[in-house]
């Protein structure tokens, strides 16, 4: 099982520090989060908490993705990095896919592709982008990207995007795509791709996931080999909680470590204690 540290509401000028000692504590990777702004007033609720209010005050850190990936994977050796997640649809394809390669020739190949079709009909409508049909234009933008990241002219005929022949370099190395999200939808979406990223979920709610996911690859001729389940739990604490995750099929686990012995309000000392202590306590080195 790999495990992923969280930068999500981290601040950011703590962020080169923690990479560098998730590489060499032997964490498998970096999960980094996406939002532009941050709107004082919504009309949309946030989807993934009771009572629709978001997880995070007011003037939260919300880096850019692909400049703080950009600048962690050249402090780094072996750290993957992983968006959790990036909405395609709330920009242009050919801006993200330009960030996206560029970023991913800077980490060598240690960058995976996180993407959700997104919940804020605000943020959408500032950047200029429609909020409806998102979903449809976000599996058209990721068809699109992978042509623009291959090393060729390239030309495309979409319903939402047209491309005249063209090139775009650096070329990247292969990016696999994780598609995030806990509806039925999200899940058909992610088995056509190659993993699912799950929110802040039980053992046996992932687990569940986990079933169906299979039951949706076997029906597009696709088995699970190579298809990664990558999730916080909110009930895994022991070693005996993650074996049973990993013989489950759950592949990789995103987790805050310091959170389980100093808080919220760690220090980067304290932090990186935090990601030292739970290596131990799991016996993972």
């Amino acid at each position: 099982m790999r495990f992923y540290v969280s930068t999500a509401f981290l601040d950011t000028r703590e962020a080169v520090e923690i990479a560098r000692a998730a590489d060499d504590l032997g964490y498998d990777g970096m999960a980094v989060p996406d939002h532009v702004v941050n709107l004082e007033t919504l009309q949309t609720p946030y989807p993934y908490t009771g009572d629709g209010k978001r997880r995070w005050e007011a003037f939260t850190d919300w880096p850019d993705p692909w400049v703080m990936i950009g600048a962690v994977a050249l402090v780094t050796t072996r750290l993957r990095f992983v968006t959790t997640v990036y909405l395609p649809a709330m920009r242009d394809p050919y801006s993200a896919a330009k960030a996206i390669g560029t970023a991913a020739v800077l980490a060598g190949g240690r960058l995976e592709l996180g993407i959700g079709v997104g919940w804020c009909r605000e943020e959408f409508e500032l950047l200029g982008q429609r909020f409806e049909r998102r979903g449809k234009r976000t599996d058209e933008m990721l068809e699109l990207m992978k042509a623009l990241w291959s090393p060729s002219w390239t030309e495309f005929a979409g319903e939402f995007y047209t491309t005249p022949r063209l090139e775009m370099e650096p070329s990247p190395p292969p990016i696999p795509i994780y598609v995030g999200g806990l509806s039925d939808i999200a899940l058909r979406r992610a088995a056509r791709h190659d993993g699912w990223i799950g929110d802040l979920i039980t053992t046996d709610k992932a687990l569940e996931r986990v079933a169906e996911l299979r039951r949706l690859r076997a029906e597009n001729g696709l088995g699970m080999d190579g298809f990664e389940v990558i999730t916080p739990l909110t009930d895994a604490f022991t070693p005996e909680h993650y074996d049973r995750a990993q013989t489950g099929g759950i592949t990789g686990i995103i987790t805050m470590p310091w959170m389980f012995y100093t808080g919220p309000d760690a220090s980067l000392t304290d932090k990186i204690d935090g990601m030292r202590r739970f290596r131990k306590d799991l016996a993972l080195d």
